[in-house]
């Protein structure tokens, strides 16, 4: 009885949820899976000197999103993170965005979905000038995604960077 109780609270306080939208977003960056993926990298990437355009970024998001970059301190060999809140990433990682220029893009992707949630390893390349003939880095992107009543929201990106300890393996590099 107990547990049907709870049942039911849990199911009214969460029919009472609804995302507080920061930023009205394009309904073509958001409609589907691949168009907020797209939009992400797309409004990230940019060359040196050029503003991005955060609102748009504010509006792919939930307003408490998470994002964390992690990896292996090469010296240490102690794993790590960094906890930021999307204001957080945007005046930390925003900067040098700008200041250096860099271009993301995404060269395969593995997604698996539940109902409204969905799971996304996006691996990537990363390059300061769209003609760079090799990446200076490459990792993968663990997405969190949240399908809300007619659009797509990124609740938190979890990433790595490719490195000789860890490598991306074959079966995140292409389609299977």
């Amino acid at each position: 009885m107990k547990k049907l109780a709870y049942s039911i609270l849990f199911l009214s306080v969460l029919g009472n949820a609804q995302i507080q939208e920061t930023s009205k977003a394009n309904p073509k960056d958001v409609a589907t899976i691949d168009a907020i993926i797209t939009a992400v990298y797309d409004v990230i990437s940019g060359p040196a000197g050029e503003k991005r355009d955060w609102g748009r970024m504010r509006s792919l998001f939930i307003p408490e999103a998470v994002l964390m970059p992690s990896g292996q301190n090469p010296k240490t060999k102690e794993v790590g993170y960094r906890y930021w809140s999307l204001d957080d990433y945007i005046d930390t990682a925003g900067n040098n965005l700008e200041k250096d220029g860099f271009f993301e893009v995404e060269i395969a992707r593995k997604v698996e979905q539940y109902g409204t949630i969905a799971h996304v390893f996006s691996t990537y390349e990363s390059r300061r000038k769209q003609e760079d003939e090799k990446p200076f880095a490459r990792g993968i992107n663990s997405i969190q995604l949240l399908k809300g009543k007619d659009r797509w929201y990124i609740v938190s990106i979890f990433w790595m960077g490719e490195s000789p300890e860890y490598p991306i393996p074959e079966s995140y590099l292409g389609d299977d």
